[in-house]
């Protein structure tokens, strides 16, 4: 994006920790709600393996619409059935 190519390396960093705590405003309080020990359905794995493929689905999304250059690709396309792989894995009992 061009107005991104105006601004600083300390513009660059704050605007990268506003989008990752907007980000904690959501996941701390969903894994404190979750977890098993407060009353919730989920270990710590499988909440981290949530949080983690719903950040890379976000981050995907973002880049997409951001980064107009970037495009998908076969190993991407791989990279997100393991993923999926992940998660059933991490939940099969």
């Amino acid at each position: 994006m061009k107005w991104f190519a105006g601004l600083g390396l300390i513009s660059i960093v704050l605007i990268s920790w506003g989008v990752a705590l907007f980000e904690y405003f959501f996941q701390i309080p969903a894994n404190r709600i979750g977890y098993k020990g407060n009353g919730g359905p989920f270990s710590l794995i499988e909440l981290k393996v949530i949080q983690e493929v719903i950040t890379l689905i976000v981050f995907m999304g973002f880049t997409m619409i951001a980064f107009k250059s970037e495009t998908i690709r076969t190993n991407h396309v791989i990279a997100f059935f393991f993923l999926i792989l992940a998660v059933f894995f991490t939940f099969k009992k």
